[in-house]
């Protein structure tokens, strides 16, 4: 497996992952309510965000928790969030960049339980 190097394996990282958070029975409801039929206008905005983080590319602008400050998640969401996220990226790709996205949504979990007080 390569590693993630441009937009195209951003867009499948975040498509496989979002598929799988879509079915997922935790994370699905929760995602979809919010979501609801913007679906495309979410995952460009993921891959504009990732694009960022993992090139340093500059395409997202904006605070990634604000969106979440008012969701029903606690912990456990987090817990299935980052597994879905590791899975999806092990599916497709191995390498630095992989290992370091995988750490990267890894503090993400933790940046946003801690800002939400429920470690």
């Amino acid at each position: 497996m390569n590693d993630i190097t441009n937009r195209k394996d951003i867009e499948l990282m975040v498509d496989t992952f979002y598929g799988a958070i879509r079915q997922d029975e935790l994370l699905g409801p929760i995602f979809n309510n919010v979501i609801q039929d913007n679906w495309p206008k979410h995952l460009d905005t993921m891959y504009r965000f990732w694009q960022t983080v993992l090139f340093h590319e500059f395409a997202y602008k904006g605070s990634p928790f604000i969106p979440h400050m008012n969701l029903p998640i606690q912990a456990h969401h987090f817990d299935r969030w980052v597994y879905h996220f590791n899975t999806a990226i092990d599916k497709n790709f191995s390498g630095k960049i992989t290992e370091e996205a995988k750490w990267r949504a890894q503090k993400i979990a933790e940046m946003f339980m801690h800002k939400l007080n429920i470690s």
